[in-house]
């Protein structure tokens, strides 16, 4: 029942070979993501997010910015600080050692969520039809 949040395959951080610069949890002045304290069995503490939450700002070494929101309504469970530390496991690693973080969805609501994901050939159909529209 519980969301990690990885970069897609076709992210352009993936794609075109670019350098990550920095990854920042810090989402506004007083918002950091990494004061995210969960404690005991209901997750208390937990940042509750919407499915438009920023979660982090990656950098690349281009000088292109990228926003990651959560996609997804839940508490936020943990965040990967791995990658602070070494951001090339987002590239290396994408959906293993570099997920950016843990939503857990409410209960009521994790059943329609994963009903409307999509397939891995629901996905890449989706990619093709992006890729032939923009060439």
């Amino acid at each position: 029942r519980i969301c990690v949040i990885t970069l897609a395959e076709a992210h352009p951080l993936l794609q075109s070979g670019k350098t990550i610069k920095s990854i920042s949890y810090q989402i506004s002045a007083n918002c950091s993501r990494l004061q995210n304290k969960v404690s005991g069995k209901s997750k208390r503490g937990a940042q509750f997010l919407t499915e438009l939450a920023p979660l982090c700002r990656i950098s690349s070494s281009d000088g292109e910015e990228y926003t990651i929101y959560s996609c997804i309504r839940g508490r936020l469970i943990e965040v990967n600080e791995n990658i602070l530390s070494n951001p090339s496991l987002l590239q290396q690693k994408p959906s293993t050692e570099g997920y950016i973080a843990v939503v857990l969805p409410k209960f009521e609501e994790s059943k329609s969520i994963t009903q409307g994901l999509l397939t891995q050939k629901e996905y890449e159909e989706v990619l093709l039809k992006r890729r032939n529209s923009s060439s």
